[in-house]
């Protein structure tokens, strides 16, 4: 394949001896760099090289002028905007900022394209008001303002661009007005020198005038990359501006232009790859190049429509790649030291004084405080202490001293930009003394440290920057624009880039990432205060036009490539239609005779893979612990974790892992537990051993809410439960006590009695069971123990839903298989070690569900049929029939030879 940068240069070569005189215009450099390369390549004698420039290069040598840096001009056009008299109420930096980029890039549209801006102006200004004009009513105040304004546009305009050339520089536009001004002079003196400008498409009217002005001397030239096939297309919008200069342009009324070409009719096999997801497409895109050789991998060349794209393509090459050429940069926005000063800005413009924990850990967690601390211990601490607002005095309370300083430094509240700039700054000294000196860490730090030096200079340059929330926003828009460029072989291997850098540039195999509607073309942009009618007024590009644009980039890429592969998401997400680009129908639809078009759908591969039930053998040192755990007595709590999963049991009691500490932001589920439990603890130990009173009752009634308070004082340290959720849970644990009460209180109305026994009791009991060589004991906290009515009855209070059925089995053995009936286990525990500690003859266990209080007290029964008489008491026979099924399960617990092994959980 020969690319239209070599046929060019061959024709040009064939027609001149010598090049050395020679000026070469481009769209861009990294398209002069290829030409450099190719004349290097055919170079036959030793000669200078011709001078090689893009058109910017040029509008700028033309004018006599520099373009402007866009943060700089933001800055001076704020400067002219307070000097211009016609703004009558001025606007604060950062309101300014707000809405001037998106005039400044229509004054640029408006100079790029030679608009009379005095017509322009008033035209716009016309607009406007007809905007706000009503007949019946007279105008307010504010819309006097509004048209105030447009009508000021015009001294803003003209200041502005005195002030610029003054200085002898100029945003884009405005040295585009001023090249097309200095045309004639430029061309008096070396208009004698051969001009060639290659691969143009769409021209704005300064560049038009320009390179019309070129070729009037007879020594110009303009090669175009143009196709034969789409040019004969009246309607096709990939020719649209080739077709206009044909026809608008005097020169070629009497010229042919140079070059169409007939390329894109050739055999071409071309591939559209749906897939899922982004991360589906570089996946696919990594398996192809490794099919690929070495030869034609030097011929290819990926195309990232999404530029985001950029760094997992690159950690997603294969092993065969090892030559590759990035030319598009990396957002500086990208790498974790701008994302870590980022964080730090959003922590700085929270208006409390305190800390939040989330906004600390949210900076703390990043990898890159891991480099300016000493310990993680702050972060662990936080996790454990229930605060969610620290001050700075608390942080270094808790933290390693030799961070006392860090913390001071990153988390002291600035209030103004030029203190925010000095502790960004010794922030980032502080990581270049620490970075890896031929890390890619050190790149980012010394373009963080440029775009800070920046910033420090402007603003005391110009002293504009009076709020933190305007240098965080001028610092995320220097970030976004900043890229980190890649260093490779730039004429071979793998070629990456973007769809503007493919300009000019010509591959045999080419890859086309993101061809989706919306991305590859954009969609459209209102960004612009210029309407749909004053733009087609005045000749300014309409959103066709810019369709046409990207229509050209697709249409140039694929034309010279033999193979050809467009990959494109079909997952809808977020603002992602999932939608293939209207460019991939348009192919199906033109369907070229020599054009093989083949659909690949990617999806990832599903294998069902049976998961094999986890399995663990009871090791001597396992053994150890379950002896250790059967001294100190196996609670309820732990027979039934082993009764739901043994391999729950093994990592909850023998492995004694538990969940990572957290702040408890919202009172947690068993935080309300315990808050009730305590509360009627306390409320009802004054009166163990002695007979309730309706008086009792009523007298705790009246300490419920303090009790209340206090427990969540003592459980939910720290927290906050005056609002939000925490006060509705606050009310629930109140509402829950007062239930628990009010029981008590409604049977002693019915005249029943009620004689209080324990409160919260430890129990324990040793378990006789000769067939183990060590001592086995259960243990556990009653919640409450009275006498009703004569009767003992053993209560668990739960804050939890439970029904009755829970508590009722026809099947023993089902106790220590069943987890259902887990409820039913923990009663019978607690009634065998009170038969034990009391030897009482009958009794009662049950719950008091404060999620079912119409049940009122849920008592454990036995029945032989589903529909059969229940007996509800506990008997020593009833006790000893469960004894022998706690044995067996017991048994199964500390057996060497039977392994824990997991169960299927539904």
């Amino acid at each position: 394949m020969i690319s239209f940068l070599e046929e060019t240069l061959q024709h040009i070569q064939k027609k001149e001896e010598s090049l050395s005189d020679a000026i070469f215009i481009l769209p861009s450099k990294r398209a002069g760099g290829f030409l450099k390369n190719y004349i290097r390549q055919t170079a036959t004698s030793a000669q200078f090289l011709p001078k090689i420039i893009s058109i910017e290069d040029l509008i700028q040598e033309l004018s006599g002028l520099e373009i402007i840096d866009h943060t700089e001009l933001l800055f001076r056009s704020y400067n002219v905007y307070m000097q211009t008299k016609s703004f009558k109420e001025k606007e604060s930096f950062d309101d300014f900022s707000a809405w001037a980029v998106t005039l400044l890039n229509d004054f640029n549209e408006v100079d790029r394209y030679l608009i009379d801006s005095q017509s322009f102006f008033d035209y716009l200004g016309s607009i406007k008001t007809l905007e706000r004009w009503n007949v019946t009513h007279q105008q307010t105040k504010f819309i006097e303002s509004y048209i105030a304004f447009w009508n000021s546009l015009p001294e803003f305009y003209n200041t502005l661009s005195q002030n610029l050339l003054e200085d002898g520089i100029g945003y884009q536009g405005l040295v585009y007005r001023e090249a097309v001004n200095a045309l004639e002079h430029y061309l008096a003196s070396h208009g004698a020198q051969q001009h060639y400008f290659i691969g143009f498409n769409a021209l704005n009217t300064a560049e038009q005038q320009i390179i019309q002005g070129f070729l009037e001397t007879g020594n110009a030239e303009v090669f175009w990359d143009a196709e034969a096939v789409l040019v004969a297309d009246e309607h096709h919008s990939a020719s649209l501006f080739f077709r206009r200069y044909m026809k608008e342009w005097k020169y070629y009324q009497e010229h042919t232009p140079k070059f169409i070409s007939n390329y894109f009719s050739e055999p071409k096999r071309i591939q559209i790859v749906s897939c899922q997801k982004n991360m589906a497409q570089i996946k696919y895109v990594g398996q192809l190049l490794a099919s690929y050789s070495q030869e034609k991998l030097n011929a290819s060349a990926i195309v990232l429509a999404d530029e985001a794209l950029l760094s997992p393509l690159l950690h997603s090459l294969p092993e065969n790649v090892t030559k590759v050429n990035v030319t598009m940069g990396s957002a500086l926005k990208n790498f974790p030291i701008a994302v870590f000063f980022e964080t730090w800005f959003s922590l700085q413009s929270k208006p409390s004084k305190s800390l939040y924990y989330k906004d600390i850990l949210a900076l703390l967690v990043q990898p890159v405080a891991a480099k300016l601390l000493k310990s993680r211990q702050v972060i662990q601490k936080i996790s454990e202490r229930n605060t969610s607002h620290f001050s700075i005095e608390t942080l270094q309370k808790i933290a390693d001293p030799n961070d006392h300083g860090m913390l001071s430094l990153l988390f002291s509240k600035t209030d103004n930009a030029t203190s925010a700039l000095l502790v960004c700054q010794e922030i980032l000294q502080r990581l270049k003394n620490v970075a890896d000196k031929q890390s890619i860490e050190n790149v980012v730090l010394f373009e963080l440290h440029g775009v800070f030096n920046d910033l420090q200079n402007l603003n005391q340059t110009f002293a504009l920057i009076s709020t933190l929330s305007g240098l965080e926003q001028l610092f995320l828009e220097l970030i976004a624009t900043a890229t980190i460029d890649f260093r490779g072989e730039a004429f071979s291997g793998l070629q990456i880039m973007g769809v503007l850098e493919t300009r000019v540039l010509d591959f045999e195999n080419i890859i086309v990432l993101s061809v989706n509607e919306g991305v590859f073309p954009a969609g459209k942009s209102n960004a612009s205060f210029i309407t749909y009618d004053l733009k087609k007024q005045f000749n300014l590009p309409l959103f066709t036009e810019k369709d046409a644009i990207y229509t050209y980039h697709f249409y140039h890429m694929l034309h010279r490539a033999k193979d050809i592969t467009l990959c494109y998401t079909d997952f809808t997400e977020g603002i992602n239609s999932g939608e293939k680009s209207r460019f991939l129908l348009q192919l199906e639809i033109e369907g070229q005779p020599q054009h093989t078009i083949t659909h690949l759908q990617v999806a990832p591969s599903v294998s069902l893979v049976q998961k094999e039930l986890q399995c663990v053998e009871k090791t001597s040192s396992l053994m150890q612990r379950i002896e250790a755990i059967a001294a100190k007595g196996f609670s309820p709590s732990a027979l039934t974790s082993y009764i739901r999963n043994p391999i729950e049991f093994y990592y909850q009691k023998v492995l004694r892992i538990s969940e990572e500490a957290s702040v408890e932001e919202t009172v947690a589920y068993n935080t309300l537990g315990t808050v009730v439990h305590n509360a009627l603890q306390n409320l009802y130990t004054p009166f163990i051993g002695s007979n309730l009173t309706e008086k009792d009752i009523l007298g705790m009634q009246g300490l419920i809410s303090k009790e209340v308070a206090q427990q969540f004082s003592n459980e939910f340290v720290g927290g906050d439960i005056t609002k939000g959720k925490n006060l509705i849970i606050f009310e629930v644990a109140k509402r829950y006590v007062k239930n628990a009460i009010a029981l008590d209180l409604s049977s002693l109305k019915q005249g029943d009695s009620i004689k209080l026994l324990k409160v919260e009791s430890d129990l324990k009991m040793n378990l006789s069971i000769p067939e183990l060589p060590f001592p086995v004991y259960i243990h556990g906290q009653v919640d409450r123990v009275d006498e009703y009515n004569g009767t003992l009855r053993i209560i668990d209070y739960k804050t939890g839903m439970v029904q009755k059925g829970e508590l009722e089995i026809m099947d023993w053995e089902t106790l220590r298989t069943d987890y259902k009936y887990s409820k039913a286990f923990q009663v019978l525990t607690y009634a065998l070690m009170m038969q034990d500690e009391t030897n009482f003859e009958t009794s009662q266990g049950g719950i008091i569900s404060f999620k079912n209080m119409g049940s009122g007290f849920m008592p454990f029964a036995t029945k032989e049929s589903a529909r059969g008489t229940k007996d509800q008491q506990i008997t020593a026979e009833t006790l000893q029939i469960f004894l022998e099924q706690l044995k067996l399960l017991i048994l199964e617990i500390c057996d060497p030879d039977k392994p824990l092994i997991e169960k299927e959980i539904d």
